[in-house]
């Protein structure tokens, strides 16, 4: 039993044959690049900041998906040794610049499905905060000195953790410290003025979703007038495949691009606007 999720039972025999022929993450990836229209997002956005609220397009993006998430559970798994598992909690890697300089950190945010758009704002806010401290080192932070400091040790080192994780055995510190151990990775490459990217899914660790979110850009749209050009946040997402079939993702990123459209929705409970 893995300390980080709970195997995934009754589902259509596929699942459980492909992961024997696409072993790997990256032969199972897939990629799409999501245009979200900046427009909604930005008049909600300008109405919370009159009530004295601040709410991010970070919160926002995150929010939506985790909607998604909790309508569609399998965006929440991960395979390692060829099995298919459940997150056993919702958790986020992102990075964050130090101030000051050009290093980042990584660290997770843990997220609940009962969060709303204000909670969420309210932990990326307080992760931010604190990994930015110049004094303050997270998880990671500690444990990278170390093993750098094996030498010739690290490759057998990182070989035995690499096992350990495939059997299962990771103590619930190094997956609480590792950026590879998350139910998604998302990066805001606009907050360092470069385009979205297509960010690959780490072999080692359980991510499953990688998000990265780049500069405006306009993308045209047919209308009964002619072609009009909507300014959209493009999300480049990469997917393994092994998790979700195509339907589910595309009915997944259906749910997001509809929270955004309509941001106002997720200050309710997940699930109330489809009573």
């Amino acid at each position: 039993m893995r300390r980080d999720g709970k195997r995934v039972f009754n589902e259509d025999p596929i699942y459980y044959l492909i992961p024997y022929f696409l072993s790997k993450k990256y032969d199972a990836m897939n990629m799409i690049t999501l245009d979200i229209p900046e427009e909604p997002l930005r008049a909600y956005m300008n109405q919370k900041r009159k009530e004295g609220k601040k709410i991010s397009h970070m919160a926002l993006i995150l929010t939506a998906y985790l909607r998604a998430a909790e309508k569609y559970p399998a965006l929440n798994r991960f395979i390692v040794g060829r099995k298919i598992y459940e997150h056993s909690e919702f958790t986020v890697t992102m990075a964050v610049l130090k101030p000051g300089t050009a290093q980042d950190t990584q660290s997770k945010i843990h997220l609940d499905y009962s969060d709303d758009i204000f909670s969420v704002q309210d932990k990326i806010s307080s992760y931010v905060e604190e990994n930015r401290k110049e004094e303050e080192v997270n998880g990671l932070d500690r444990i990278m000195p170390k093993l750098i400091r094996l030498n010739w040790l690290l490759g057998f080192v990182v070989g035995l953790l690499k096992l350990m994780d495939w059997l299962g055995l990771l103590p619930k510190s190094l997956i609480e410290a590792s950026p590879f151990h998350a139910s998604l990775l998302i990066s805001n490459l606009a907050s360092i003025r470069t385009n979205h990217i297509y960010h690959h899914v780490y072999q080692f660790g359980t991510i499953s979703i990688a998000m990265t979110m780049g500069n405006l850009r306009e993308v045209p749209r047919r209308t009964r007038d002619g072609i009009v050009f909507d300014r959209c946040i493009p999300l480049g997402v990469v997917m393994d495949e092994r998790i979700a079939n195509g339907k589910v993702f595309a009915m997944a990123f259906s749910e997001i691009k509809r929270y955004l459209s309509h941001p106002e929705l997720m200050e309710h409970a997940p699930g109330a606007d489809r009573e």
